[in-house]
């Protein structure tokens, strides 16, 4: 990761939730959340979320794909690279 995590305990949380929150959205930085010294959850912005669920879908479309090369089906290149630009153009920014 390379950068310093903000770890906060939950009773932090519980004293200071919108102070906390606006520093997340503002930040875009997640905050590891521990319970008794240990992580227990993360928070991060609803942005932030956003982009790595949209992430995640088209690594879950490369992935499909890898598998109907395999099995000798899919689509041809053309047809690909318009649903890639719909996808991309979806984005949230």
């Amino acid at each position: 990761m390379g950068e310093l995590l903000n770890i906060l305990p939950v009773s932090d949380l519980r004293q200071h939730a919108a102070e906390i929150l606006k520093k997340i959205r503002d930040s875009k930085q997640p905050v590891i959340i521990t319970q008794r010294g240990r992580a227990a959850a993360v928070m991060i912005s609803v942005e932030a979320y956003e982009k790595v669920e949209h992430e995640k879908e088209i690594l879950w479309l490369l992935a499909k794909g890898d598998k109907e090369i395999e099995a000798g089906q899919g689509y041809d290149l053309d047809t690909v690279l318009a649903e890639a630009d719909l996808i991309l153009s979806q984005e949230p920014s």
